[in-house]
């Protein structure tokens, strides 16, 4: 586990970032729930907003109109207080994605790693894998991992997943965090 030293004195919101298969998800349920915060996954937030999934979306409008949707996804819970905020895998990517989150008061990003194997065999196991056919194509992902991995690891704090639950992954992020002192109101952390 790797934290940078510029964390903010008080966290009020978390946003976890990382490849496709990380846990973002899961993991973002997880520590809200942990940390009695709401839960927000920006892929969601578009679907519900579109009507369409993200690889319909992809399909009929294009990478662009999408990545400025989920930068406005973005903006609009990037500010809330109490919130865990999981980005979609390419956010990192677009400009106004990246704004929004430098623009974060109070905040922590959360860089969630793994090798590229163990995030393709996770994708893999997903409901809806075959509707993603990247996945097929193991020298595009490694591209794109490795033209994402500087903007992840601008994180302030990186925890590596292979090989760990996803409740000891939230484990893991809560001990960080209290171990900076930086965490969180004491009476809002659950001690599951």
């Amino acid at each position: 586990m790797r934290t940078q030293t510029n964390l903010p004195g008080t966290v009020r919101r978390i946003v976890l970032t990382g490849f496709m298969g990380a846990g973002k998800s899961t993991i973002g349920d997880l520590l809200a729930q942990r940390l009695r915060w709401q839960f927000v996954d920006t892929d969601a937030v578009i679907e519900a907003r579109v009507g369409l999934s993200i690889a319909r979306i992809f399909a009929e409008q294009g990478e662009s109109v999408f990545r400025a949707l989920e930068a406005q996804a973005i903006r609009d819970h990037v500010q809330a207080d109490e919130v865990v905020l999981a980005l979609g895998g390419g956010a990192v990517e677009s400009e106004g994605a990246r704004e929004a989150l430098s623009a974060m008061k109070d905040g922590c990003v959360v860089f969630l790693d793994a090798p590229l194997e163990v995030l393709l065999a996770r994708c893999l196991s997903q409901p809806g894998a075959a509707e993603r056919p990247i996945l097929r194509d193991r020298d595009r992902l490694k591209d794109r991992l490795a033209a994402r991995l500087p903007h992840y690891r601008s994180a302030h704090l990186t925890v590596t997943t292979e090989g760990m639950t996803p409740e000891r992954v939230t484990r893991s992020i809560v001990e960080a965090l209290a171990s900076c002192r930086i965490l969180l109101r004491k009476d809002n952390v659950s001690r599951r």
